[in-house]
């Protein structure tokens, strides 16, 4: 029986085929078939009508609605347009229409043979239709189709943690960011809290708050702590909640324990070491004998763009505050001009809009965000990064990418 459905499918498919084929060659054919007898119909018809027009003019001067100067004159003007026409007809038996042969062969033989050859070569006659249901069996790597898919499945069981544990961060990276809320509270009702689940649920928080790290979210990286108290990204975002509460002091000391606590090629260092620089710190790794120096840090170097030399700590630790923030601003600047004359410093960029953003002036912010991704276009892992940063430090990212 399914063989036969299968069979008469097949039949139909190329009953449709031929069915097209033969009504498109009627319409390109239907021109060149008319031949020239389009062109007698239109000079006989304007014929008929300047003949009628004769007519019709004979009975406005019957009926007084003309003067005989006025029908003499117009019947010689409606005379002379029917004498051009008919001087355009044939005087002789018109020939019978010439055929546009070759066209019409390739029409009817060639057109259809090279879209079959076409089909034949890039189609799949052979492959069975596929319905939603047999997609959802074999998704492949179609991620929209493996969201459906766990999404039908935990429609039908809403109490499978494991199935929002594994949805929760595939929703965050394809910036469903309140799928993404959803799903990892579920999986912390249904499988308990973890720092792995919290702190996830802690960035999707502050997507959703545009990079701003509001009271819940700080309330859930505490949780976080409390399981994983060495937790880098915990710490690094409670500290970055004291930033951006206007709170330096108490910031600049939750970076350096940061920094302190971190292995020397830890990843997040550089970024550590930045924060802590904006918060009028010393940088781990710029001063040896500053408190919790990490000489070894990499990312540290103070000949790397941005990065404060020994100099400008040590000027930095007799100074004000007020006077600390422009030097700040300042060495910004500076990493500023450095990037213009060479773009090609994805690090550099990375600080400089994360700086200006710290000094709250968005609008350099979002300049310096377009201009480094004119260096590195969003399709790319860099100018996705930029992006990422931007949605974090609440940088509106309209227009950046023009």
């Amino acid at each position: 029986m399914t063989a036969r459905f299968t069979y008469l499918g097949d039949m139909l498919f190329w009953i449709l085929v031929a069915a097209l084929t033969a009504a498109l060659a009627v319409i390109l054919l239907y021109p060149l078939l008319r031949g020239a007898k389009a062109a007698d119909n239109i000079r006989a018809g304007e014929a008929a009508v300047y003949r009628d027009q004769l007519r019709e003019l004979d009975r406005d001067l019957n009926g007084g609605l003309i003067t005989p100067e006025e029908a003499d004159y117009a019947r010689a003007e409606i005379g002379r347009r029917l004498i051009a026409v008919s001087a355009d007809e044939p005087e002789q038996t018109p020939k019978p229409a010439r055929h546009h042969r070759f066209t019409e062969a390739f029409v009817l033989l060639v057109l259809p043979v090279l879209g079959l050859c076409l089909y034949l070569t890039t189609g799949r006659p052979d492959l069975p239709s596929q319905p939603l249901e047999a997609r959802l069996e074999n998704p492949g790597n179609d991620v929209a189709v493996l969201i459906a898919k766990a999404e039908r499945h935990l429609a039908e069981k809403p109490d499978d943690g494991k199935g929002w544990d594994v949805l929760a961060p595939i929703y965050f990276r394809t910036m469903r960011v309140n799928d993404a809320q959803l799903a990892y509270r579920n999986a912390i009702r249904l499988l308990g809290p973890s720092p792995v689940r919290l702190d996830g649920l802690a960035e999707t928080l502050m997507a959703v708050s545009d990079g701003v790290v509001t009271e819940e979210a700080r309330q859930v990286l505490e949780q976080s702590l409390t399981l994983e108290p060495d937790n880098p990204r915990a710490r690094f975002y409670i500290a970055l909640s004291m930033e951006q509460a206007g709170l330096p002091n108490e910031a600049r000391q939750a970076f350096e324990a940061l920094a302190k606590q971190s292995p020397s090629d830890a990843p997040w260092l550089p970024l550590v070491n930045q924060h802590i620089a904006m918060n009028g710190g010393a940088p781990a790794g710029t001063d040896p004998a500053a408190p919790g120096a990490n000489p070894a840090a990499p990312g540290a170097n103070p000949a790397t763009p941005g990065n404060p030399t020994q100099q400008d700590v040590a000027a930095a630790e007799n100074m004000s505050a007020g006077d600390r923030q422009l030097m700040i601003r300042g060495m910004v600047e500076s990493l500023d001009a450095k990037l213009s004359e060479d773009p090609n410093n994805f690090e550099g960029w990375i600080r400089l809009v994360r700086s200006y953003a710290v000094l709250n002036d968005k609008d350099r912010a979002a300049g310096a965000l377009k201009r480094g991704l004119a260096a590195f276009p969003p399709p790319g892992e860099q100018g996705r990064q930029l992006l990422a940063l931007a949605r974090e430090l609440g940088i509106a990212t309209e227009g950046a990418t023009q």
